[in-house]
């Protein structure tokens, strides 16, 4: 299975990493500071990413 490494936020930010965890530590820190309040787990994260 390929490394998701890279996500496309409804907001039209878009999130990349050096891998998926990279990506999920962004993409949680993207959330806090752009989207308070919303929280996703890793899987969910994941689940979008591409």
């Amino acid at each position: 299975m390929r490394m998701k490494t890279r996500l496309s936020c409804p907001c039209g930010a878009a999130i990349s990493g050096s891998d998926e965890d990279d990506l999920v530590v962004k993409t949680q820190e993207h959330l806090s500071e752009s989207h308070p309040g919303m929280e996703y787990s890793r899987d969910e994260i994941l689940f979008i990413a591409y």
